[in-house]
């Protein structure tokens, strides 16, 4: 791929390199810029890959003003046997970027034209920090100053990172006039945010089953515990037909855990509206605040444009390795589910991920019980109700209940009458999620 104006190509790491990602952070679409790599595009490789590394992260966090800390990322790839940096530069949302050493002028800001990184001219440096964002939750007080951080603090220590006594100013959890901001009350042991997962018995929200609460402690300890809850909830479909046990998840694993990280991550937090999940018989939705970041069209979204809502949530999590690159959320989706999943409104953005199988009326699915009674019932077809009753410790009245629904999914049916069995059928009226067996045996009396 020849330079063009998202790829930078360098041969080796260069004094003028915080120009060329202030450039692409004051460029609405961010860019790419490659190390190792001559202007042909021919991957020649570093010699200190892992110095020149380092040496990247430090430069970009302390030479550039606004911080780009979660703006960018900077990871190893391989190219024709060689070892090269690629400095990925998501566009920040609070323009203009600038050089440290200076300032706000034309000689410290910088924009991509083409395929060079342009000095901006002074009225577009006016225009954009008239519009530069000011609710961004980092500028926002939290309403409490007495936060605590011991979770957070285990956190980056199980990564191998010791957060020190100023881990407050180098995360950015304070305002400029050093108060704990609202990303620091998200992050804190203790907050007000309420994130739930609630789940419904059918297809809309009439019967409210389940009811979650996960909130009100730090937004990494909310989020580890939805994904928890979803891998749960995301049970294996099994289609049985004669020949053989089709098995998948009800959703896509990777997909759910980049739509609740992007979700977590991106969400508005300054109107105080967390994000919502919901699981229904047949899809499992996921509502954030916050629809298209300014600038990006859907199709830039699609293609994984990056404008980080939150780049102090982004960069906490990229240190946690909850977040792999910039960017890659989307596309991961996208592998998995198609566009039409995204719904986009003026104020929100919700995923919907319909189950395996199809939508209402395709798949059924397994309660925890239904599956322990067929398993019960695949290993002996001569088992009664009463007796099932006896081992699972509940109704006999139940047992039939459970035994009516799996007849009604068709993987169960009664064979004879008074010296009948039970055969769990190889060939259901539809797919079926759980975890249940087939088989058949001959048996005896079904007694009520």
């Amino acid at each position: 791929m020849p330079e063009s104006n998202r790829i930078e190509y360098k041969l080796e790491l260069t004094d003028n390199l915080e120009k060329e990602v202030v450039a692409f952070l004051n460029y609405r679409e961010g860019g790419f810029i490659y190390l190792g790599v001559d202007d042909s595009g021919n991957s020649i490789g570093l010699k200190d890959i892992d110095g020149d590394q380092l040496k990247v992260k430090d430069r970009l966090k302390n030479n550039i003003l606004p911080s780009c800390m979660g703006l960018f990322d900077v990871v190893v790839e391989k190219r024709a046997g060689v070892d090269i940096l690629k400095i990925i530069v998501a566009g920040g949302s609070e323009k203009p970027y600038f050089l440290k050493k200076y300032g706000m002028t034309e000689k410290g800001c910088f924009i991509r034209t083409g395929s060079a990184a342009e000095p901006m001219p002074q009225q577009m440096i006016e225009e954009l920090f008239s519009r530069r964002t000011r609710n961004s939750i980092g500028k926002i007080v939290s309403n409490r100053q007495d936060l605590s951080f011991e979770q957070l603090k285990i956190y980056y220590e199980s990564k191998g990172i010791v957060l020190n006594d100023k881990f407050a100013r180098n995360l950015e959890l304070l305002t400029a006039d050093g108060k704990l901001n609202y990303v620091a009350y998200l992050m804190s042991d203790e907050n007000g945010l309420s994130i739930k997962v609630a789940k419904y018995a059918g297809t809309d929200r009439v019967n409210l089953i389940e009811n979650n609460e996960y909130g009100y402690c730090s937004l990494i300890k909310a989020t580890k515990q939805v994904l928890d809850k979803l891998e749960l909830e995301n049970r294996t479909a099994a289609k049985i037909t004669s020949k053989e046990r089709l098995e998948s998840r009800l959703w896509d694993p990777i997909a759910i855990r980049e739509a609740v990280v992007n979700a977590m991550v991106h969400n508005d937090y300054s109107g105080e509206i967390p994000p919502k999940f919901e699981i229904f018989s047949d899809r499992l939705e996921i509502t954030f605040a916050g629809s298209l970041p300014e600038g990006i069209d859907r199709e830039e979204f699609f293609e994984g444009i990056s404008v980080p809502r939150n780049k102090e949530i982004m960069r906490i999590y990229k240190d946690l390795e909850m977040v792999e690159q910039l960017g890659s959320g989307v596309p991961r989706i996208l592998q998995a589910y198609p566009k039409d999943c995204f719904k986009f409104t003026s104020h929100f953005l919700r995923m919907t991920f319909p189950v395996v199988g199809g939508q209402k009326g395709g798949q059924k699915i397994l309660s925890d019980r239904q599956q322990t009674i067929l398993s019960l019932i695949s290993e002996n077809s001569h088992i009664t109700r009463k007796e099932l009753s006896v081992q699972l410790n509940i109704n006999e009245s139940v047992v039939s209940k459970h035994i009516n629904t799996l007849k009604s999914y068709g993987l169960l049916r009664r064979e004879g009458t008074f010296n009948g069995y039970w055969v769990v059928s190889d060939s259901p009226a539809e797919d079926v999620a759980g975890g249940q067996t087939g088989g058949q045996t001959g048996g005896q009396t079904d007694k009520h």
